[in-house]
């Protein structure tokens, strides 16, 4: 009798334990551009291995790779979502009818966190939620995605900076996006004046227009992340940086984003910040197969026919 309270003290605590985690899925976009480059299955396998190091206990973390998008019981049970994938059209949270599965999670408090390409939705679709769920995005023909090398020197004191120190990295980072009006509930987290460098490319979609060239050109402070709040108490958190895999090797960077998806889940953000570690093994595990990256040029045109 003694044997079987205790195994079921042992398995309740199992239990209540498991229930007390916070769910975290985590979605990424199928293969995209060049090798080293948009690596999403890689990217969220690394910020996973990264926030398990020490989170472990803390979270219940699920991932979704190559397009794959999460079941209604997984959406129902996450804290937060988090996506790295390319945007646009082509964005997975746009297809069928994920917008409205997503909206019911927000309203009932669900955190949203949106990696590089994936800050872009389309005006038509998605643009009014994606400002309302993590409080601004990517809009054409008002934001830019130049490559350039951003220095950040100063944070503001957030949950997501804690522990972060002064980095900078060349990466293509989205800038002058478009936010709520008032910047209300929004709070930029890194920030730095774009060179003129920036602005050498006409006009278009992605690349310029007489707004942002005013605003690079009076040496504003242009905002590649930031966190937001909103009614009901849910969070977002959007980052454009992650072009390149080799920037999540960055302590400072990667350290931002783990502690930015405790921050979205409404977890403990340790006072230090997320610790973790990456060794070379780690970032280059996972990646996709590409021309020059496992897959011969031969076999990807293959592929393509």
């Amino acid at each position: 009798m003694k044997f079987l309270l205790l195994t079921f003290a042992l398995a309740l605590t199992t239990c209540l334990s498991a229930a007390d985690k916070k769910v975290i899925v985590m979605i990424a976009g199928k293969p995209s551009h060049g090798p080293g480059q948009h690596e999403h299955a890689a990217g969220i396998l690394l910020l996973k291995k990264s926030l398990e190091q020490t989170q472990l206990d803390q979270l219940d973390i699920r991932t979704y790779l190559n397009g794959a998008w999460p079941s209604a019981e997984d959406l129902g049970q996450a804290a937060s979502v988090v996506i790295y994938a390319d945007g646009g059209p082509r964005h997975p949270a746009l297809q069928g009818d994920r917008l409205q599965q997503l909206d019911k999670e927000m309203k009932r408090g669900c955190g949203f966190l949106t990696l590089h390409y994936a800050v872009e939705p389309t005006i038509e679709l998605g643009g009014k939620e994606f400002i309302d769920w993590m409080g601004g995005c990517f809009e054409i023909n008002w934001s830019v995605n130049p490559h350039w090398d951003a220095s950040f020197t100063e944070f503001p004191a957030h949950p997501i900076t804690s522990g972060v120190k002064p980095f900078g990295t060349n990466d293509e980072w989205y800038f002058y996006m478009r936010f709520r009006k008032g910047m209300d509930r929004v709070t930029p987290i890194l920030s730095a004046v774009a060179p003129d460098s920036t602005m050498e490319r006409p006009d278009g979609h992605h690349s310029g227009n007489p707004t942002v060239r005013e605003s690079v050109k009076n040496k504003e402070k242009q905002h590649v992340a930031w966190a937001a709040e909103r009614d009901g108490g849910g969070r977002g958190f959007g980052f454009t940086g992650g072009h390149f895999h080799q920037s999540w090797s960055n302590n400072e960077q990667r350290k931002l984003v783990l502690n930015a998806i405790l921050w979205t889940a409404q977890a403990d953000v340790p006072e230090q910040g997320v610790e973790s570690t990456v060794t070379e093994a780690d970032m280059t595990a996972n990646l996709d197969l590409k021309p020059g990256q496992g897959l011969p040029e031969k076999a990807a045109k293959k592929k393509k026919k």
